[in-house]
């Protein structure tokens, strides 16, 4: 069999099909390995395997054959030296910010994050004796106060969650290392296919793979992707705190990786439609995507993505009930709080993702009542506009009514 291609010199696409372990003679797609323990030949065997840590397979908290093929392909599709896969994505943000963070030392996180991530800087960290300052994204004066006080980790997320606000990596990478701060930035919105964040000079990139990267709806997971040190700092920390992927959850996330390029293609192109389609509708008041010119930080995503995702939020015309009428009017899109998979699925952030905030604190993070989320899934992208028409129909009322009469009347 001839060699196989040097990965540095192949693309994102083709490492998704055939980054990870080296392929020959065998099986096709890496076996289930479903055993929670290994037995050894002799002692000397299991001391071995012991002292090989997270190179070596004693215990499937530890690790395990499946687990350490589907972490070969992550890594593999991010363009990193490591990955390790979590039992979801809130283990991986945890365990990577703990991993870097003592007691007495500080976190500069992002305002506008996920909402779980968020509850985690404000009610648990603290009682951690973690310090948290925050910055707004592209909040120049607000990150220069923060990195004064040299953080020991800088979070950051883009696009964020529900926003789609863009942070301009490459300036905040470099930012925190002369600040002597390890930076971690969830790049769940964006995937692999749409932006490389250690390529950027991020040190290292979580993801919620129960979204793009599973892509089906069908497994919930996370992992954290970077440089091999790093990752092996991390994986004391996930073999104590339990947070491993299982084996058959392994499975799937190493299966579905193959077909992440294609996917993302729909997403993109969904997304970008449908955006485009919304920001002409009498009913809706704000469109929120990267794709848009109108967007805040086009320009950022232009520079350092690649495409700009299925996510697209919306400001209906009216109240939270004006969004909830909306949202139960949709037909193809299903009413559940994720993202990323080949379905369209709809939420409302306020009652969603952001539900555990204080008013306060939505208002703060830009997430009013009468937002609304979609996840643009891989369906032909006529049948989702013309569903969006009549759920905004129903929705809009007078309102839509009112604002194409000021429309035709300008």
């Amino acid at each position: 069999m001839s060699e196989r291609p040097d990965p540095s010199r192949t693309s994102s696409r083709t490492r998704a099909v055939h980054g990870g372990r080296a392929e020959g003679p065998g099986p096709v797609v890496a076996p289930l390995v479903q055993s929670s323990t290994f037995a050894f030949a002799d002692h000397d065997a299991m001391l071995a395997a012991f002292h090989a840590k997270d190179q070596g397979v004693v215990y499937s908290r530890y690790s395990n054959p499946t687990l350490m093929a589907c972490e070969e392909r992550l890594a593999a599709v991010e363009g990193a030296e490591a990955s390790l896969a979590f039992a979801s994505g809130m283990a991986a943000i945890t365990s990577a910010v703990l991993s870097f963070v003592r007691a007495g030392e500080r976190v500069l996180a992002q305002r506008e994050i996920y909402g779980g991530s968020h509850e985690f800087f404000s009610h648990w960290a603290p009682r951690l004796g973690i310090e948290v300052d925050w910055f707004g994204a592209n909040d120049e004066k607000e990150l220069a106060a923060g990195l004064a006080r040299r953080p020991a980790v800088v979070y950051l997320e883009t696009p964020t969650t529900p926003t789609l606000r863009c942070v301009d990596l490459r300036d905040a990478a470099t930012r925190a290392r002369a600040a002597g701060a390890v930076s971690i930035v969830d790049g769940t919105f964006a995937s692999p296919m749409n932006q490389r964040p250690l390529d950027l000079g991020i040190d290292l990139v979580v993801h919620s793979a129960t979204k793009y990267l599973a892509g089906h709806a069908d497994l919930v997971a996370g992992c954290v992707c970077g440089a091999r040190d790093k990752i092996k700092t991390l994986w004391r920390a996930r073999k104590l705190f339990g947070g491993t992927l299982d084996p058959h959850g392994a499975f799937l996330l190493e299966r579905s990786l193959r077909t992440l390029a294609v996917r993302m293609e729909a997403h993109n192109t969904n997304g970008l439609e449908v955006a485009r389609f919304l920001a002409g509708h009498a009913a809706v008041e704000r469109v929120y995507y990267p794709g848009l010119p109108s967007h805040p930080d086009h320009e950022t995503a232009r520079r350092q993505m690649a495409g700009f995702g299925g996510m697209v939020t919306v400001s209906v015309r009216g109240d939270g009930q004006a969004a909830i009428r909306f949202a139960e009017s949709l037909q193809l899109f299903r009413l559940a709080p994720s993202l990323g998979g080949v379905e369209s699925l709809v939420s409302i952030p306020a009652t969603s993702s952001h539900y555990a905030l204080s008013a306060a604190e939505r208002e703060r993070a830009g997430v009013p009542d009468n937002m609304v989320r979609l996840s643009l899934g891989i369906e032909d992208a006529e049948d989702l506009i013309r569903d969006l028409d009549q759920a905004l129909g129903r929705a809009g009322g007078r309102a839509a009514a009112t604002a194409a009469a000021e429309r035709g009347s300008a």
